[in-house]
């Protein structure tokens, strides 16, 4: 059976690393997307594991054949983007694909690829939001500020993705998203 590309975003504090790592953890078969980049690879990265390190010129190459499913400059200094045989390659093993991306990626995935599943993980509240992003103790008051108001924006998206689910309780959460996914692949036989 064809895997799935699941997309999940949110807001910062939401849990979506957590969440995607406790899926990942429970289906040997599921992986991350591995993303393009022209940043330069860092100690330890492997090249086709943690990213696909290309040129500059080849990422350019590589929008004008429509070959991403989604790609973003980042600061105006490195470029990412999902590449699309890549994750045709995957799913079409089986193997449930999820990207990790934000509303806008997330909009451009859909564009391009229609059978993507999009996800939406919403805090419980927006002050438990701020609560978690506090508790963190990473960032400054300014840092903190900047993120709540590019989560009022985020969240405003919540109702263009195939579902929303409050992450209140991990695991909870976890399992809806597996319920969501198993119904959704049964969906498309």
């Amino acid at each position: 059976m064809k895997g799935a590309l699941v997309v999940i975003s949110g807001p910062s504090g939401t849990g979506k690393g957590t969440v995607i790592s406790s899926l990942l953890n429970s289906d040997p078969n599921a992986m991350l997307s591995v993303s393009c980049t022209t940043r330069a690879m860092r100690p330890g990265e492997v090249d086709g594991v943690h990213y696909f390190f290309i040129t500059d010129e080849k990422f350019s190459e590589m929008i004008q054949q429509e070959a991403f499913l989604e790609y973003a400059d980042v600061f105006g200094m490195n470029r990412y983007g999902t590449p699309r045989a890549f994750v045709e390659e995957k799913t079409e093993e089986g193997r449930d694909v999820y990207l990790d991306i934000d509303v806008v990626g997330a909009m451009n995935v859909k564009k391009a690829m229609d059978e993507a599943l999009l996800i939406f993980l919403m805090p419980p509240s927006f002050e438990e939001l701020e609560r978690r992003l506090r508790g963190r103790g990473t960032e400054t008051e300014e840092q903190i500020q900047k993120r709540l108001g590019t989560a009022k924006g985020e969240m405003a998206y919540a109702d263009k993705y195939d579902y929303t689910v409050v992450n209140d309780d991990i695991d909870a959460c976890v399992e809806q998203i597996k319920t969501i996914i198993s119904q959704y692949k049964a969906s498309r036989r």
